[in-house]
């Protein structure tokens, strides 16, 4: 049988040898999947493909996997805890025979003795075919990305050749699978630009502890080189931040994907199926919450000279049409801490200008900041109205009366220019001054009055003439 050290022989074949550690090599592997995906496979848009890893699932972009058909390898003694694989060529509506649906789960296939445990990813769609891995010993890894075709045609041979002994039905299903991408078509540039795009995200998630905060001079004006250590030790801090959400969302991301493939289960009992959708919806949630920290963060960054942050196209949104389909998602996180959401939209609204992708994350975002701190029974409202040439998004909140004798919640503390800190409930959002800027790329504006909610304005689309 091919073993996949085999494979990764052919994958590693002129490389040189690694010098990096372990912990170091890892930190490049996550960091070359989020730029996979993020900088070349999201961007393709409605993309069709297939992905082969092991012995954990790669990919973990809810976008990707419902659109790319999977396969895995994967230890036997996890068998339990991931989903069997799906039925073999399933009948379509036409009556023609298909492999697994995209996004009904994928194909897990047993490792074998000999097969390694280091992680490997092969993806073939018509537009991109990359495979990486990691390779070598303790103190000389490696993390190996081929784009070459040569290598990726040999790759696909090998892992056919390994089904077709131990799996034939999978066997057949990679073969049509392959056949109906139709004639893939690979840059011969992707390599050039995928480095320095893995070099500046490595720069982001692993800063440079030697820049430290100094003291300014007592009174006076801060010297030259004051403001420049002030900026430097700016820059670090952000940097950091930068870095800890990395480190946070990448795992929760992996945590997700193995909870999905758990509720596709038919067998679960109900109490399970409760918890794990229970874990579901929060790892969601702070994936969500600290990519909005890690964008603002990004922002916060002082520009090089001639250099202005390049605006987000806007385009026509349904606000109305978007809020009513987060409603039930909101519902379910406000619950989880004994919260109510009352949600009021003027019927017939225009549309407003903004990006859709992005507002759907942002708004979750505010309301995530907005009731955190609120005490259980609490009901959150949301009402959207008109206001003249915009629409006005606003928050508010009825709650429980006080008890008589019990403090007042302290307000919001900063913590740099990007987070505030709640000492009542201990939680870390986002700054005023930072979701501020992130509405205004967005199209929006956003109020904050103490006592009286939130409120955004969004202008209204107006169609040119």
């Amino acid at each position: 049988m091919v073993s996949l050290l085999k494979l990764r022989h052919c994958l590693t074949a002129g490389v040189p040898p690694g010098t990096s550690t372990d912990d170091a090599a890892r930190r490049q592997w996550w960091a070359a999947l989020a730029t996979l995906q993020e900088d070349f496979l999201l961007p393709l848009g409605e993309v069709s493909g297939l992905w082969l890893a092991a012995p954990l699932p790669a990919l973990y972009e809810p976008a990707l996997l419902q659109r790319l058909q999977g396969w895995v390898w994967s230890p036997a003694a996890i068998g339990t805890l991931l989903p069997p694989a799906p039925p073999r060529l399933l009948q379509s509506a036409t009556g023609q025979s298909r492999g697994a649906v995209p996004g009904s789960g994928y194909h897990r296939l047993l490792l074998e003795e000999g097969d390694g445990d280091d992680p490997l990813l092969v993806i073939v769609t018509p537009q991109l075919q990359v495979a990486l891995c990691l390779d070598g010993p303790a103190e000389g890894r490696r993390l190996v990305v081929r784009f070459d075709p040569e290598v990726l045609s040999e790759a696909l041979s090998l892992m056919h050749q390994r089904l077709e002994l131990s799996d034939p039905a999978a066997a057949l299903e990679l073969r049509t699978a392959v056949q109906q991408l139709g004639p893939l078509h690979s840059e011969p540039s992707l390599g050039l630009r995928f480095w320095p795009l893995l070099a500046n995200r490595l720069a982001r998630i692993a800063p440079s502890l030697t820049l430290q905060p100094l003291a300014a001079a007592a009174g006076g004006k801060p010297s030259q080189a004051e403001a420049t250590a002030s900026s430097a030790a700016q820059i670090s801090e952000l940097a950091l931040l930068e870095a800890l959400t990395h480190e946070v969302r990448t795992p929760l991301a992996t945590i997700r994907t193995l909870i999905r493939s758990l509720l596709r289960r038919s067998d679960l009992p109900a109490v399970v199926r409760q918890r794990l959708e229970h874990i579901d919806g929060e790892c969601s949630e702070q994936i969500d919450r600290f990519g909005l920290i890690f964008l603002a963060a990004e922002l916060q960054r002082p520009l090089g000279q001639g250099q202005a942050q390049a605006d987000l196209p806007l385009a026509r949104t349904d606000l109305s049409e978007l809020l009513g389909q987060l409603e039930g998602l909101w519902q379910r996180q406000l619950a989880r801490r004994q919260l109510t959401l009352d949600l009021q939209i003027t019927p017939d609204l225009p549309q407003v200008l903004s990006d859709p992708a992005r507002l759907e994350t942002m708004l979750g975002g505010l309301i995530d900041r907005f009731s955190r701190s609120l005490p259980a029974g609490t009901r959150v409202r949301l009402v959207l109205q008109p206001a003249g040439a915009r629409l006005k998004l606003q928050l508010s909140s009825a709650g429980p009366v006080p008890v008589p004798g019990e403090p007042s919640p302290r307000g919001r503390e900063l913590v740099g220019p990007v987070l505030s800190w709640d000492p009542s409930t201990g939680s870390l959002q986002l700054s005023r001054q930072a979701t501020q800027q992130l509405f205004e790329r967005l199209g929006g504006r956003l109020t904050e009055r103490s006592g009286s909610g939130l409120t955004v304005f969004f202008p209204v689309y107006v169609p040119a003439a």
